[in-house]
């Protein structure tokens, strides 16, 4: 065992000379075990990942015939690392276009071995000479990530990541190929509470970072994906849920009493529930739980959401009319509270939905 304890792994497309210095960094600073993994690179690039590997005995080259994308990189070198890298404390992971100095790539990797967290090496946005698209995405991500996750992370794109070496196998089992992947390890670690950290790292871009892969729209749906499914699968309970709430207060429970609101709220959301669970259980989340266990969940979930919902329309409601002097609200201005209130709701709901619902107990260290 050499200096360091740990293994640097760098996935790389085409890449340029700067690779060969980021290696040669990392190299001269006494780092002994590195994984490269070329993912598909054209025939002219090959040679880069050649020449490095074949000159030190410390890289190990691993090769994707065609491009399979950032994550399924990722997954490889994991693979490996966990068939042939035991005794390793874990990997960092890092980019080979210069971004990420050895200086933090060490330090990273200590906090991690001192801490036994996975620590995310994060840049600073508010920097003039960051690139506005990678600060609004950035910025965008972190905004969703707090609002519908809980969870407060600086940057949410950093490829800069230490990983204890029994967590590996859980992050195996991320879902994602591309630069999606690094998204869904977050929201995992969210999922199934694994400790994580932030560590400042310095902020470097070159040649406003057009040496990047990204493809702002395709790639930026991917990494939205999860929350973007749950979006429109609550959005479209959420129409069903006020349909059948307008529909069975004008023609069955037409009362206007707290009791006529509370049946048809109840009922309005049994049906959209229904709707509601079985697109996430299958669609969004891909849930592998057994159906009776994870639908007593959805059940404990959704009925105080319910009744929240219920309470919540009728004490609006009856405070706006006594406010307007009628005697009981129309059922369509019921109708128009239960929007922002159900709006609310729904933030509360997918976090629970996302953190214990459709939660799969993970593999690894908890």
């Amino acid at each position: 065992m050499g200096k360091y304890n740990f293994t640097l792994v760098i996935p790389s497309l085409d890449p340029d000379d700067k690779l060969t210095s980021t290696v040669g960094s990392a190299l001269e600073a006494g780092i002994d075990d590195i994984i490269l993994v070329d993912d598909g690179s054209s025939a002219g690039h090959r040679a880069v990942f050649d020449e490095l590997a074949g000159a030190h005995p410390e890289i190990t080259l691993l090769r994707h015939e065609k491009n399979l994308g950032k994550g399924a990189a990722l997954k490889t070198a994991f693979s490996y690392f966990l068939e042939n890298k035991k005794d390793r404390s874990g990997v960092v992971t890092a980019d080979g276009d210069g971004q990420h100095t050895t200086e933090d790539i060490i330090a990273c990797a200590e906090d991690m071995e001192k801490t036994d967290c996975v620590v995310l090496g994060c840049r600073d946005f508010s920097l003039d000479y960051v690139p506005k698209k990678s600060r609004f995405g950035n910025r965008a991500t972190s905004f969703v990530f707090r609002v519908f996750c809980g969870m407060k992370i600086s940057d949410t794109q950093t490829g800069l990541r230490a990983i204890p070496s029994d967590l590996l196998a859980d992050m195996l089992e991320v879902n994602g190929s591309r630069y999606e992947y690094e998204t869904n390890m977050l929201l995992y670690m969210g999922q199934n509470s694994i400790p994580y950290r932030e560590h400042p790292i310095r902020t470097l871009y070159f040649d406003d970072n057009s040496a990047s892969h990204f493809r702002p729209f395709r790639d930026s749906v991917r990494v939205y994906g999860l929350i973007l499914k749950y979006m429109a699968s609550s959005i479209f309970s959420t129409v069903v849920d006020l349909f059948m709430f307008f529909l069975l207060g004008q023609f069955i429970f037409n009362g206007g009493g707290k009791l006529d609101v509370l049946y048809t709220t109840a009922c309005a959301r049994v049906i959209s529930s229904s709707v509601n669970f079985l697109t996430n259980k299958k669609l969004v989340f891909h849930n592998r739980s057994s159906l009776g266990k994870t639908l007593f969940r959805y059940v404990c979930v959704a009925v105080p959401v319910m009744l929240a919902s219920w309470l919540s329309v009728y004490l609006i409601s009856e405070l706006l009319a006594l406010a307007f002097g009628v005697d009981a609200i129309a059922h369509i201005g019921r109708t128009a509270v239960k929007i922002p209130v159900d709006a609310l709701l729904f933030l509360v709901s997918f976090r629970a939905q996302r953190k214990w619902v459709f939660a799969e107990r993970s593999s690894g260290r908890r």
